[in-house]
This record gives C-alpha cells, sequence and structure tokens, in this order.
C-alpha cells in the first residue's frame, strides 16, 4: 500500500473511532453483513457482544498504525487468529470477515465512499485476512483443554483463588495469560493469568477479583463450585524475564495483578541460580496484600527475592469482614503510600528489566511515575488489560 493510501485510510479510521459511537456503529453494521450472509457464524460467538466494539476497533487500530511495520502488523494478526480457535474459527472464515468488513466500511461511509476509499480499505482487509488465515492454519496445536475445579477458596469477599486440574498438562510459559470460559457463562471468554508455573500433573490456579459490573468474575467469585468443567485455551503473550540479559529484575503488582508475576517466582525458586528480584506488592488496604506471606516464605528460601509490600492505607475498611488475629509475617515492614510514586521514590531503576501487572490505571500510573525519575521506558514491560 503506498503512502497516500495508507494516510487515506488511517484519516478515514480516525472519522469513525472520534464520532460518538463510531465505534459501535462500525461493528454492529460488521456483524450485521457477517451473520446476514454466514449465518452458521453466530454460533460461535457469545450470545453478549459487549465487547466485540472495543476489540475490533482496537485490533483495527494496530493494523493501520503498523502499515509500513507490516511484520509485525502480521505478527500481531497471526496471533490473533491462533487465539480465535478456541471459538471454533478456521482459516476459511477470514475471506468471509474481511469481504463483511469492507462492506461494512462502505456502508458506515455513506456518499463519503468512493473509489481511493474502496481501494485502500480492499487492500487492508485482504491483508488482513489473508495474514489471519495464514495464523490459523499456522498452529497445529491442541486449541482448547478442559480442566476440573478442585478447589475454590474466598480469600475476600470479592475474591477467590481456584485450582482446577486437567488430565493433561497445558503448556503455558510462567508470565503468559489463558483464555478462559466457565459453565455459568459459556462462550464469554476472559483472559486470567496462571499463579502457578505449568506442572506435570496438569494443575493450574486462577486469582480473580469481582468486577463492578462484571459478566464472568461475579461467577467466578460467587458461583463457581468443585466439578465444575472449564474450558481453557492456548496461552498469549506473557511476562518473562531475560535471563540472557544479566540484569537484575523489578516487578510490580496489584491485586490480582500479581499472578503472573509469582508464577514466575515460583518457577524461578526451583532453578538454581536467579538474578536479583525486587518484588513491590500494592494494595489500597492490607486485606488487598492476600497472598503476601506465601511470598515471604518464598524470599526466606531465595536470597535473591526482596518482597516489599506497599498499602495505601494503613489500615482495613471499617467493613472488612474477617480481620486477621494477626497480621501475616513481614507485613510490619510494609511502606505506605501510591505503588507507582513509592517504588519511583528509590530512583530509576535504570538497570534493571522492569514488569508490571494489574489493572490498566495502575500499570498507566507506575510506568508515568517511573519514567518521571528518569526510568528508560524500554525497559518496562507490561500485557494488555
Amino acid at each position: 500500500m503506498d503512502a497516500r493510501s495508507a494516510a487515506l485510510v488511517r484519516a478515514n479510521f480516525r472519522s469513525v473511532t472520534d464520532a460518538p459511537n463510531g465505534p459501535e456503529r462500525l461493528t454492529s453494521t460488521f456483524y450485521g453483513f457477517l451473520f446476514a450472509e454466514n449465518p452458521q457464524l453466530r454460533e460461535l460467538f457469545p450470545p453478549a457482544m459487549d465487547m466485540q466494539a472495543k476489540r475490533l476497533v482496537t485490533a483495527i487500530q494496530f493494523v493501520i498504525d503498523h502499515l509500513e511495520d507490516w511484520e509485525r502488523a502480521q505478527k500481531f494478526l497471526e496471533q490473533l487468529a491462533r487465539d480465535h480457535r478456541k471459538y471454533g474459527v478456521s482459516a476459511t472464515h477470514y475471506d468471509l470477515a474481511g469481504h463483511a468488513l469492507l462492506q461494512a466500511f462502505r456502508s458506515y461511509n455513506g456518499p463519503g465512499w468512493n473509489r481511493e476509499l474502496h481501494e485502500g480499505w480492499r487492500d487492508v482487509t485482504i491483508l488482513i485476512s489473508a495474514a489471519m488465515a495464514i495464523g490459523a492454519n499456522s498452529d497445529k496445536s491442541q486449541p482448547v483443554w478442559e480442566a476440573t475445579v478442585v478447589g475454590h477458596r474466598r480469600v475476600l469477599e470479592d475474591l477467590a483463588i481456584v485450582r482446577l486440574q486437567s488430565e493433561t498438562p497445558i503448556p503455558y510459559q510462567a508470565g503468559q495469560y489463558v483464555p478462559v470460559t466457565i459453565p455459568q457463562r459459556p462462550r464469554m471468554w476472559r483472559y486470567l493469568s496462571p499463579a502457578i508455573p505449568s506442572n506435570p500433573y496438569g494443575e493450574i490456579e486462577f486469582h480473580v477479583r469481582k468486577i463492578r459490573g462484571g459478566w464472568v468474575s461475579p461467577a467466578v467469585v460467587n458461583e463457581t463450585k468443585v466439578g465444575d468443567r472449564w474450558q481453557i485455551a492456548a496461552p498469549l503473550g506473557g511476562l518473562r524475564v531475560d535471563r540472557e540479559s544479566k540484569r537484575d529484575v523489578l516487578m510490580i503488582g496489584a491485586g490480582t495483578g500479581i499472578a503472573p508475576l509469582r508464577a514466575q517466582l515460583i518457577e524461578m525458586g526451583q532453578r538454581g541460580v536467579n538474578p536479583r528480584v525486587h518484588f513491590f506488592i500494592g494494595g489500597r488496604y492490607p486485606c488487598d496484600l492476600y497472598d503476601v506471606e506465601n511470598m515471604w516464605q518464598l524470599s526466606q528460601s531465595n536470597p535473591w527475592l526482596t518482597i516489599v509490600p506497599v498499602c495505601e492505607q494503613k489500615t482495613n475498611p471499617w467493613w472488612f469482614p474477617h480481620p486477621p488475629a494477626e497480621e501475616p509475617y513481614g507485613m510490619h515492614r510494609r511502606l505506605t503510600g501510591n505503588l507507582g510514586a513509592v517504588v519511583a521514590s528509590f530512583g530509576a531503576w535504570a538497570d534493571r528489566q522492569i514488569q508490571i501487572a494489574g489493572s490498566a490505571r495502575m500499570i498507566a500510573d507506575t510506568r508515568r511515575a517511573l519514567v518521571s525519575v528518569g526510568t528508560p521506558e524500554h525497559i518496562i514491560t507490561s500485557d494488555p488489560v
């Protein structure tokens, strides 16, 4: 695609994202064409499609932002197609989706649609559908595993630790995340980070906190029972420690965002030699540091690991239901303040490889705090949330 066509497509897409309800209108039009022409595809999608507009627009935005770096865009699209295998989507479906997407842009633009726009979006939709077909065909591994809930522990009123076991090990790396769907909300896939490394027994553990207004997380916390059968799809992305770099590590996690960091630390504890790691565990209240005692115990047998608890508030809220008889070991050494600000108060950590995990707001705030004290942004890694 030449520079003029790329600029035209970007400007046109910006008119969609900037318009009130533009992404929702485009998405609705796209699925309208797709399902009208291929009604059998509707059953591959969840009953409620409230998340689809954001996901579709985010994917298109990434592609058109990287038209000049197509290798990166293609890698993203191939990974997206591999992830879509969990829905039952095959390579042949992407031509249909590409055709429906082009129709959606034509319909959305109405009288403003012209030959240049048609040719520009035609080229983009062909590139997208071809890259995703390649991705779908390139992975012959098992797309979905079934696992049985063998433990469900309510740690806080709004937080549960769920332990599952599958018949065969799920081949994820510590620090990766996996798509998960539960029987209470079939076909509503959500991404969760395992809190323990993969093992030969097929065990996997998730830490899940209820999201207000969410569809899936309240069901995990409130309704999950031992014996439930979950589906877990192929792993994606993932944080990792680069052992070849010889650089020490800074990990920063808040709430259930500690899960991918915790999994890596447990795996590192199984090795003899590791880089030095400082792990800042944050929460609004002391009760939010629900796993700090386990991390302290891990640090006692692994001198390369230093645990630093951080709370915004010094005490638990008055409604906290069951305050512990005594604080977990090491909590008397906790620091008070905003997690990002506390970490940044120690300096730039410029000699480290840095991982941040938590909510989108926490990651953005912590990244901003570090960069403001001189941390090179390229050494900071996080996964999408």
